[in-house]
């Protein structure tokens, strides 16, 4: 739990005490979205687009957040890279949240639509940008509205310039390139442009997670110190998980950084059917046991000992009975089908090892087969024009290595009962590979 704070912020940016432990992010929310006026009773309007904020692009830097997005970069270093640009750049607040699992930045935009943008205008003013294009999955009708709804009270707030962007629904329309690329007429598909050097219309752009830039507003608000009473002294403050899967109440919590996993689970209700797996970090994650779901905590240093990440922050229970190599293969295809269709890796490598995966939950394949999709996934990672690859082979691999009792079956030539089973992972309709 955090503790109170007694006094300003050394940066002298933050007014009154912030929050007392959790919720942070989603204090004071409930049904519909928090308006401008009870808004504003905490938080002040962020300053006018102007000179570049030193002391506020100072206080991210000290306050070690790190986006939310699933890349965990240091925010402060991504602020110091736009704003160092010779044109005057731009912020795209990113609130595609392609991820099927997770669920936290549509509820942000929901629900708190003025802390995300307090944080997009905030994060303009450390960099110097004039221009904010707010970019949402146009089929999250919700949040669209929230925002709508929030950029018309902001009308008499003089602040940068702020437009709304409603993305096409595709997991790559979010990778921050495709984001570029599309706001600049082409598709949604990924380049190899750096968006801090040359982003939107060639400018230095600066591309920022919905939950990060929320954050980003609390600690303008309230303090580099106050941040950092939750979370670990390299991860600090707190994070949204979206929780899914067999657990009694699954829904977005927060927690703080470093919180363990199995806690969590509990607090939400538990898991009535047992637990056979856990997936951490959404589509792009890895498979747990239960025994290391049971003593992970969520932070990066943790997890990377178990060969996972946080990723987006998205974590489903998979039952006892249930058949993870169905679960896997069913994801395997849709992210073949998602892939922007541009190098070799995703055109070739996603749609042989989804076929592959098929089979073998099919019971239509030897250890050759399994040799194969090791070998493949050592030939694809890393060479792809984004990560979709790469995140694909990480959830084959730990599929592999954590679901070993029903790979034998599943060589034997039989199959398992878990695969008549509904299915627990989130996943939309895309080519069938059956």
């Amino acid at each position: 739990m955090g503790m109170v704070a007694d006094r300003l912020a050394p940066d002298g940016l933050a007014g009154p005490a912030g929050p007392t432990g959790l919720p942070r992010l989603l204090q004071g929310t409930g049904a519909g979205a928090v308006p401008l006026a009870r808004h504003r009773a905490t938080y002040p309007p962020p300053p006018p687009p102007g000179r570049p904020a030193d002391r506020l692009l100072a206080a991210v830097e000290r306050s070690g957040l790190r986006g939310r997005g699933g890349a965990s970069f240091p925010t402060g270093t991504k602020l110091r890279a736009v704003r160092g640009g010779r044109r005057r750049p731009l912020v795209l607040v990113n609130g595609s949240e392609g991820e099927p699992a997770s669920g936290k930045d549509e509820l942000l935009l929901s629900a708190v639509p003025h802390l995300v943008l307090d944080g997009a205008l905030l994060a303009a003013a450390a960099v110097g940008a004039g221009e904010v294009i707010v970019c949402v999955d146009g089929t999250a009708g919700a949040a669209l509205g929230a925002v709508e709804r929030a950029l018309r009270e902001r009308r008499a707030e003089a602040a940068a310039t702020v437009r709304l962007a409603a993305l096409p629904p595709r997991y790559l329309a979010g990778e921050e390139t495709a984001l570029v690329r599309w706001l600049d007429g082409g598709p949604a598909a990924p380049t190899g442009v750096r968006p801090f050097e040359r982003g939107v219309g060639g400018r230095p752009t600066l591309v920022g997670n919905v939950e990060t830039l929320a954050h980003l507003a609390q600690v303008a608000r309230f303090g580099t110190d106050w941040f950092r009473q939750l979370g670990t002294a390299e991860q600090p403050g707190s994070a949204l998980v979206t929780l899914s899967g067999a657990v009694g109440r699954p829904g977005v919590y927060e927690v703080g950084v470093g919180a363990p996993l199995g806690e969590l689970v509990e607090d939400a209700g538990g898991a009535p059917d047992g637990i056979a797996a856990v997936l951490v970090g959404g589509y792009f994650g890895s498979w747990l046991t239960a025994g290391q779901a049971a003593a992970a905590r969520l932070d990066e240093r943790s997890l990377r000992q178990l060969g996972a990440a946080m990723g987006c922050g998205a974590v489903v229970v998979l039952p006892a009975g249930a058949c993870g190599l169905a679960e896997t293969a069913r994801v395997l295809a849709w992210m073949a089908g998602e892939s922007a269709g541009q190098c070799g890796p995703c055109v070739f490598g996603l749609a042989a090892v989804a076929r592959a995966a098929a089979d073998l939950r099919d019971g239509r394949a030897g250890q050759d087969t399994v040799e194969r999709l090791r070998r493949w996934a050592g030939q694809i990672e890393g060479r792809g024009a984004c990560r979709l690859p790469d995140g694909a082979v990480r959830l084959l691999r730990s599929a592999l290595d954590v679901f070993g009792d029903d790979l034998e079956r599943h060589l034997a030539g039989g199959t398992c009962a878990g695969q008549a089973r509904p299915s627990v992972l989130p996943a939309p309709r895309g080519p069938a590979w059956r």
